[in-house]
C-alpha cells in the first residue's frame, strides 16, 4: 500500500521526539518519517528509547512494533536540542518539499506534519508563513482552508496567518465564497457530512450590532451567507463569536467558520489542546498536522506528548480509506 509520510519538522524542537513514538504503531499502510537518520538515532538514545530505524525503500506493509521507517533527509549542521539554527532551515523545507512532491506524484496518500519554527526559517532569509501556505503554493491551488478539529468541534478559518489589522481588508466576498465552497465540499467528501450544518462567526463584536460596531457583516459577510442559504445550505448568518461557542449552539453543528485565527482557535484549543489536529482543506492530497508548536524547551527531555501527532496520523489514515 502507498505510505503516509510524516515530516519530523524543526530538528531542535520536539518533532523528532514525537515522531519516534510512531514506532509503537502497527497500521494498515506504511508510516514513513521524513528526517535525518542520525538525528533520529541520537534523539532516541537521548530519550532512552529502543527503536530500530529502517530506511524506507518502498516497503508495502506497516513496520512491526519497535521499528520505524525513515526516508533520510540530510541535516546541514549538527543539532543541539532546544537551540535553533538557521543553517538547518533548508533541511526543514526539504521535508515539506518531498512530502508534497510524493503526494502530488501519487507516491503517497498524503502527509502528517510535526511542528516547524517559522521565525528561524525567516531568519535564514527564506520567506515562510506556514505549512498551510507552503502546500497551497506547491499544489498551485488558488485557495486552501485551515481547519482545526477535536473529537467534538471543527473550526475553519476565513483568514490564517495575518496581522490582526490586515484581517478586515482580507475578508472579501470572493474569499468567503472560495473558503465556504471548499469547506462544504470537504465536509461532504472527506467527513461524509451529506448536509453539513455550519455556524459562522461575525467579524466584529456582537456581529457588528446592526452596523453600530462595524459594517462588514452587513456589507460583505451576510450577503455571501444569504446566497448559500438560498441554495438550501444549512448555514447561519453572522453570529456573535462570544456566544456562538456554547454547547447549546454547537450540539448540531458540523463546523464553525471563524473570520480569523485567534477568534476560533483559542476556544478549540482550550477544549482539546494536545489532542486537536490541523487539517488543510482544498488540497489535492491529505494533509493533517499537530496543533502545537516546536516546544524547544522540551526537546530531548522525554516530557513531550505525542498525542496530537498520533491523532493527526489516525485522521490521515482514516481519510485515506475514503
Amino acid at each position: 500500500m502507498l505510505p503516509l509520510y510524516v515530516t519530523s519538522g524543526e530538528p531542535a524542537g520536539i518533532g523528532p521526539d514525537i515522531c519516534l513514538s510512531l514506532a509503537a504503531r502497527i497500521d494498515e499502510r506504511p508510516i514513513v518519517v521524513l528526517g535525518d537518520l542520525n538525528l533520529l538515532r541520537s534523539r532516541a538514545e537521548c530519550l532512552g528509547i529502543s527503536v530500530e530505524l529502517i530506511e524506507y525503500s518502498g516497503q508495502e506493509n506497516s513496520s512491526p512494533d519497535g521499528q520505524l521507517y525513515v526516508k533520510h533527509v540530510a541535516l546541514n549542521q549538527v543539532v543541539v536540542p532546544g537551540e535553533l539554527n538557521p543553517q538547518n532551515s533548508a533541511y526543514v523545507l526539504e521535508q515539506l518539499r518531498r512530502s508534497a512532491e510524493y503526494a502530488m506524484s501519487g507516491k503517497s496518500v498524503g502527509v502528517a506534519t510535526a511542528p516547524v519554527q517559522k521565525s528561524v526559517i525567516n531568519d535564514a532569509g527564506i520567506h515562510f508563513s506556514g505549512h498551510t501556505e507552503y502546500y497551497q503554493e506547491f499544489a498551485g491551488v488558488e485557495r486552501v482552508v485551515m481547519m482545526l478539529a477535536t473529537k467534538t468541534l471543527r473550526v475553519a478559518l476565513a483568514t490564517t496567518h495575518l496581522p490582526l489589522r490586515a484581517v478586515p481588508d482580507a475578508i472579501s466576498k470572493e474569499r468567503l465564497h472560495q473558503v465556504i465552497d471548499i469547506l462544504i465540499q470537504d465536509l461532504k467528501s472527506k467527513f461524509k457530512k451529506e448536509h453539513p450544518h455550519i455556524l459562522v462567526c461575525g467579524l466584529n463584536p456582537h456581529a457588528g450590532e446592526d452596523g453600530y460596531l462595524g459594517m462588514e457583516e452587513i456589507e460583505v459577510i451576510n450577503p455571501v451567507l444569504e446566497s448559500y442559504r438560498a441554495q438550501g445550505i444549512n448555514m447561519s448568518l453572522s453570529l456573535p463569536a462570544d456566544t456562538l461557542f456554547t454547547p447549546e449552539n454547537l450540539k448540531d453543528a458540523d463546523a464553525v467558520l471563524a473570520m480569523y485565527h485567534d477568534q476560533g482557535l483559542p476556544v478549540l484549543k482550550s477544549q482539546g489542546f494536545g489532542e486537536a489536529i490541523n487539517i488543510t482543506l482544498g488540497l489535492p492530497f491529505i494533509r493533517t498536522s499537530v496543533d502545537h508548536g516546536t516546544a524547544l524547551s522540551l526537546a530531548g527531555t522525554g516530557l513531550a506528548k505525542s498525542s496530537s501527532l498520533q491523532v493527526a496520523v489516525d485522521l490521515a489514515l482514516e481519510l485515506a480509506r475514503h
